[in-house]
């Protein structure tokens, strides 16, 4: 199934641009005047691969946090599109809003750090001792760093060309349009694979906590519901399952495994999209969770895995996700030029 051209006019295109000062110059020879060698080598958190920084990496965290919340905002929100994303329409005031909070704080941020920049240059060069030179010589002013800090967006309507109807001038965006569908389950399945490592494997039991991420999948989901026909019935399989799991305590057990089978499955594209076409064809999603529930929990014994988002744990040998018990998938429904 593919997705039509025609979805265009429920779907807002958008494109942010962030900029962040690097605080990196160019290494010059000027900086080796005493000859080099490995032990007159500046320390690595002043200078790599040929450039150095000319203040303190850690004063410039708060930016790259700030585009990393408008990245996730619209990820959440929407699929990627034309090297931004597409938003379905009625997400568009709150993801407009939720913008102009992040480059309030963008702003506020660049300011206060612009305040304090000749201090945060003084203090840099202080923590660099013998290395003084190499960093006085390459500063730049405040206005300077003012021009490198940006956060803006733009959010538009995309259209074919109607004065070349037909012809392969649109040839590139249609073929943009017709993937969508395919995108959105690779980010539902990589978002299924986070999730699972972050919440799933090696539990006996979890908390509320660990369906937050399946929550956000299935809100992306319900908003994009019209991308393509097997998107809705994936939204419906994860709402019977919120049901299912009831509103209080931990889950455990029968419900446990439901979940993990209903993970593995969002994780592999292949058997989400196989799971999606048998309730198009007639199967309920209560049939397919229960078929999840046949299934033994998965165990990693002595291995912790944290539910709440954060860093990695450093262990990448986390064990797969066990594939979904797959329904028979039957006769692919004819898209009658409608998909």
């Amino acid at each position: 199934m593919h997705t039509d051209i025609t979805v265009l006019d429920n779907l807002v295109a958008v494109n942010l641009s962030v900029t962040i000062w690097s605080a990196r110059r160019k290494l010059t020879a000027e900086d080796f005047s005493g000859g080099v060698s490995t032990a007159s080598l500046p320390p690595e958190e002043l200078a790599s691969l040929g450039s150095k920084r000319i203040c303190n990496p850690a004063d410039l965290r708060v930016f790259g946090t700030l585009k990393s919340r408008a990245t996730t905002l619209l990820d959440r929100n929407g699929v990627r599109f034309l090297g931004g994303w597409a938003l379905p329409e009625t997400n568009v005031p709150a993801v407009q809003s939720e913008l102009e909070v992040i480059a309030t704080e963008f702003i506020k941020e660049k300011e206060a750090f612009l305040s304090r920049y000749d201090d945060a240059v003084r203090d840099w060069i202080q923590a660099n001792p013998g290395w003084e030179s190499i960093i006085a010589n390459s500063l730049v002013s405040a206005d300077y760093v003012r021009s490198r800090f940006g956060f803006t967006w733009q959010m538009f309507k995309v259209q074919t060309s109607e004065s070349h109807s037909g012809q392969s001038v649109n040839t590139g965006l249609t073929e943009a349009v017709t993937s969508l569908g395919q995108t959105l389950f690779g980010e539902v399945a990589k978002s299924a694979t986070e999730a699972w490592h972050k919440s799933f494997v090696g539990r006996q039991e979890v908390t509320r906590k660990a369906l937050s991420p399946l929550k956000t999948i299935y809100n992306k989901l319900n908003g994009l519901s019209f991308i393509e026909p097997r998107v809705a019935p994936v939204a419906d399989l994860l709402g019977t399952a919120f049901s299912a799991v009831g509103k209080k305590g931990h889950i455990t057990g029968a419900n446990l495994v439901m979940l993990q089978g209903l993970v593995s499955m969002l994780s592999d594209p292949e058997a989400l999209l196989s799971h999606a076409q048998s309730i198009l064809e007639g199967s309920s999603p209560d049939m397919i969770l229960d078929s999840f529930k046949s299934g033994p929990i998965v165990y990693d014994v002595g291995q912790h895995v944290d539910e709440d988002p954060g860093e990695d744990s450093g262990n990448n040998q986390d064990v797969l996700p066990p594939k979904g018990k797959l329904l028979p998938a039957g006769p692919r429904l004819d898209s009658l030029g409608l998909w």
